[in-house]
């Protein structure tokens, strides 16, 4: 019977390997299928007498021919690929939106557009057609903001949406991989062998590491735990589903379903470059203009409120909605002083009135500071409607505007000559910083004789000597004396008395607290980001309202010049730089973001395809030896058939002898 067993365990051997090349061969196409093989080993020897006989072979078993450390560094890598990849791809589509590869297209020709466009308007500060013009450019650069703006809005709430749907493949992933791990479990556990499966298992855990950074842990009966991104989420038959959510600073994260506990610490995979590109990259990009277009919106308009155009000074001005009306929720209000002109359209007299900012309890709010423009500026009133917008209305008869320039006639004086001259003061002071400029009279006498002078000290007349200005002898009543600082004064003829003395208030801002343009009033641009920055409407509709002029004539271009020149006036919320500069580094930045990305990506798909190559020798299927191997094993199943044939022939010899 031990010939028969021998016979049969060959036969066995030989149609169990037949199979398990078939399955090879069959399989050879396979996405995750690695070799199998079967393991033979010498069957059970028996002694009779002092003969120790074979048992023939025995199957020990069918191996998948794989390298664990391989398959592992694999995951690895593909997780890193599935980032890269994603961040790229995005990337790629922002480089196309901004344009800036395009000749005479951009957000870049229309910065420059525009301030070309008030240069020229500086040189032409009263004619229509370059106000029009200025009015266009302004336009197209508020439409390239907006445009950029909401599309970088779309692709961060795409982003958002891809990655839950990415959350839902790998759910399913889990879900499957989970699946798998039982029935593995129950037929390793019961003896058998679920190379198949283990394959099929090992394939979705490929995939899912495409998805999301993958750990597994081998345990017994060829169970795998599962973790991602630190998070258990198959533990031998039992499955944890994820979620993605926002958290309170508004950044994407992953969570166990139905807690809610969103962790950003997601390093690689598909999921883990939507979650870099939503929390960081897109977002560092759409922050980065959001912060230029609020810069070219607060610091054109902080220039534009303190003039006037060729329309002239206003009757009325109303602010934008806002949403709060206490002057502590405008980041860009401080404390300091609104100055507002009033002028009386008949007789041509102005007076000028400190409104104080954040001076106090009673200056802290919209609603305090309508009351005491009211109050305490005559000829106009203010009001705050429930959108928190405030309205300025001069009465009949009246305007008024807040140009910084010099009140025609001095602030204080004191004069005690018996006919003292009449003083006018022009011109638009070039200071840095608001001051009160003192004229002291040195000698006394009339206007034009002697060696009368006058000593102008800053400070309030605390302050150093800006100039000394002969009013005496070769000066004639009526001549323009410059300060040097853009002040002139001229004096008609009279007497003075040694010590007299009078004040000129010069402004280099009429609105130090910046509450102007932070609630609306006369301002160039509205909003306060890329996606709602806008021309107002009063400026779109009357371009004389553009505010050239800074002079009471209205006339000069100096407010014009002022906004043209922050093309390349440096920026504190723009890191110290230009606008231009700011802006060509954003791009740059998306450029070599996307250059290293594309490095990144190329370096990751060669190791990956190397990988892939080692993985091919020792998992693949080659259809040659296949074919070879399956040769020696129909040979061997026709060895061992003719070899049970002929010891049935000896048996059936045998027992005809008997």
């Amino acid at each position: 019977m031990d010939s028969f067993t021998i016979g049969l365990s060959g036969l066995d051997a030989a149609q169990k390997a037949l199979d398990t090349i078939g399955n090879n061969i069959a399989n050879a196409a396979t996405e995750g299928y690695h070799r199998q093989r079967v393991n033979l080993t010498p069957g059970y020897t028996s002694q009779v007498g002092s003969v120790l006989l074979g048992g023939g072979v025995d199957v020990a078993g069918i191996t998948r021919m794989i390298d664990h450390f391989l398959e592992q560094e694999i995951l690895r890598q593909q997780s890193s690929l599935g980032q890269v990849s994603q961040e790229f791809a995005t990337l790629r589509t922002v480089e196309t939106a901004f344009g800036e590869l395009s000749s005479g297209s951009g957000l870049n020709t229309a910065i420059d557009e525009f301030f070309n466009a008030l240069q020229d308007l500086s040189a032409h500060p009263t004619e229509i057609i370059w106000q029009n013009q200025a009015v266009t450019a302004a336009q197209t650069l508020a439409y390239q903001f907006r445009t950029l703006g909401e599309f970088l809005t779309t692709l961060e709430n795409q982003l958002g949406f891809e990655a839950e749907n990415t959350m839902e493949q790998i759910n399913t992933l889990i879900n499957r991989i989970t699946e798998l791990n039982d029935n593995i479990e129950r037929i390793e556990i019961s003896g058998g062998q679920a190379n198949n499966l283990r394959d099929q298992r090992d394939q979705c855990i490929t995939e899912l590491s495409e998805l999301i950074n993958v750990d597994t842990q081998v345990k017994d009966y060829g169970v795998v735990n599962v973790s991602v991104a630190g998070i258990p989420v198959v533990t031998s038959s039992i499955q944890t589903e994820l979620e993605v959510g926002l958290r309170p600073d508004g950044k994407l994260g992953i969570s166990v379903a139905g807690v809610g506990n969103y962790s950003t610490d997601v390093q690689s995979g598909r999921l883990g470059g939507l979650l870099s590109l939503k929390n960081e990259i897109i977002s560092g990009i759409h922050s980065d203009l959001d912060t230029l277009a609020s810069a070219i919106i607060q610091q054109t308009n902080q220039y534009h409120v303190q003039g006037a155009g060729s329309e002239g000074s206003f009757s009325q001005l109303r602010g934008w909605t806002n949403t709060s009306g206490d002057l502590s929720d405008f980041s860009s209000v401080s404390a300091g002083y609104t100055y507002i002109r009033v002028i009386d359209t008949g007789s041509g007299a102005v007076t000028r009135t400190a409104i104080p900012v954040l001076q106090g309890a009673s200056s802290d709010t919209l609603t305090e500071i309508a009351g005491y423009i009211t109050s305490n500026v005559a000829n106009v009133t203010a009001t705050v409607n429930s959108s928190n917008q405030l309205t300025i209305t001069a009465d009949a008869g009246y305007e008024f505007d807040f140009l910084p320039c010099v009140l025609p006639e001095p602030t204080a004086s004191t004069l005690t000559g018996a006919s003292p001259p009449t003083i006018s003061v022009s011109g638009i002071y070039t200071g840095t910083t608001n001051d009160t400029l003192r004229f002291s009279v040195s000698g006394a006498g009339a206007v034009g004789n002697g060696t009368l002078q006058l000593e102008v000290r800053d400070g309030g007349g605390a302050g150093d000597v800006v100039a000394t200005l002969n009013i005496g002898s070769g000066y004639a009543a009526g001549d323009l004396l410059d300060l040097g600082n853009g002040i002139k004064i001229s004096l008609s003829a009279g007497d003075f008395v040694a010590g007299d003395n009078f004040d000129v208030d010069a402004f280099a801002s009429s609105d130090t607290s910046s509450m102007l343009a932070a609630i609306g009033i006369n301002t160039f641009f509205s909003g306060s980001s890329a996606v709602n920055m806008a021309v107002c409407s009063d400026i779109s509709s009357t371009p004389g309202r553009i505010a050239t002029s800074l002079g009471a004539d209205m006339t000069d271009n100096t407010n014009a010049s002022r906004m043209a020149g922050l093309k390349d006036e440096t920026i504190s919320s723009l890191n110290t730089m230009t606008p231009v500069e700011f802006y060509r580094r954003l791009v740059t930045n998306i450029g070599q973001q996307l250059y290293l990305k594309n490095i990144h990506q190329g370096n990751i798909e060669i190791m990956t395809q190397n990988l892939a190559n080692q993985q091919t020798e020792i998992s693949g299927v080659n259809i040659n030896d296949e074919a070879a191997q399956m040769l020696v094993y129909e040979q061997m199943f026709q060895a061992m058939a003719k070899y049970l044939n002929t010891v049935q022939s000896s048996i059936s010899s045998l027992m005809e002898i008997i």
